[in-house]
């Protein structure tokens, strides 16, 4: 595990601790790592949680890959929460992605 994603499994940890959370973890798409975060059911995300991500180099899916969405990190409901995917902006594009021949 690198130091990066040793803080970020850290900071995922300590999200999870939140209220408002239901739960946060490490994903990886194509060549990018994310931070997924799912909120309770109609729960807002809180502008400190957006803004300590920011302060870890996470910024919202839809911002990053340029999606026409009104939530920059809005991914959809599930059943019971909503989810949100922050991209790992410091490590964009370092992550190798499984490929078929």
């Amino acid at each position: 595990m690198t130091d990066r994603e040793a803080t970020l499994e850290d900071l995922a940890a300590r999200l999870r601790e939140r209220e408002a959370v239901s739960d946060a973890f490490l994903a990886k798409s194509f060549t990018d790592r994310l931070l997924v975060l799912d909120l309770e059911d109609g729960t807002a995300l809180p502008a400190e949680i957006r803004d300590l991500l920011a302060d870890h180099d996470l910024r919202g899916a839809n911002e990053v890959y340029g999606n026409e969405r009104d939530d920059p990190s809005l991914a959809g409901d599930l059943s019971d929460a909503t989810r949100h995917q922050f991209v790992d902006t410091r490590t964009r594009g370092d992550h190798q992605s499984y490929v078929v021949d």
